[in-house]
């Protein structure tokens, strides 16, 4: 469990304060967790295609790691949670979500809800991310990365190691391969 202030970094005043638990997610996460994913803005324009029709299903939150970030109280109003009969946990609300594929250790998906982003829940979950990966005795973590999610994985300890071509029709652009070295008692090692 974890105390956040939800006010966005370089914002003038303090914002109030609330809980934001990473918890294993469970399938009745999987609408949810869905919604993120269509809904993301970092998949407009150009990128819309990647995530149309996308799915993340029960079956795929049982075959491997998938944590959730969800908040209580945390003062930010996230659109996935609208609609209602979403499944989750009663007064929760979903901010984001990452994916572990444990072998070969991959960053599969990790997705923040736009309005909870600048909060640190993406280096919350790649902080949990990294802590699953050294229980379960992976040493590096491969992530082939959203183009304009790059800068990210490097501000958290990401190293680009290269570039995975096109394959289109599926994906119609390079995107940048990087890897967390998390060893056995932190990155690098």
């Amino acid at each position: 469990m974890v105390d956040v202030g939800v006010r966005r970094a370089g914002a003038g005043r303090a914002g109030r304060r609330g809980t934001v638990v990473v918890r294993r997610a469970e399938g009745r996460d999987a609408r949810r967790l869905t919604r993120l994913v269509r809904s993301s803005r970092a998949y407009e324009g150009r990128y819309a295609a990647m995530v149309e029709g996308y799915r993340v299903g029960p079956d795929y939150i049982e075959a491997h790691q998938v944590f959730v970030a969800v908040g209580v109280d945390v003062g930010v109003k996230v659109d996935v949670e609208e609609g209602g009969g979403g499944g989750g946990r009663c007064g929760e609300q979903v901010l984001g979500f990452y994916a572990l594929v444990v072998e070969p250790a991959e960053l599969d998906l990790m997705f923040v809800a736009d309005q909870a982003q600048g909060y640190g829940i993406g280096r919350l979950l790649v902080e949990h991310m990294q802590g699953e990966a050294r229980r379960l005795g992976i040493e590096r973590v491969r992530v082939v990365s959203h183009p304009p999610a790059e800068g990210f994985y490097r501000s958290v300890g990401a190293r680009p190691v290269g570039t995975v071509p096109a394959n289109p029709p599926a994906v119609m652009w390079d995107r940048p391969e990087l890897a967390f070295l998390v060893g056995r008692h932190g990155e690098g090692e």
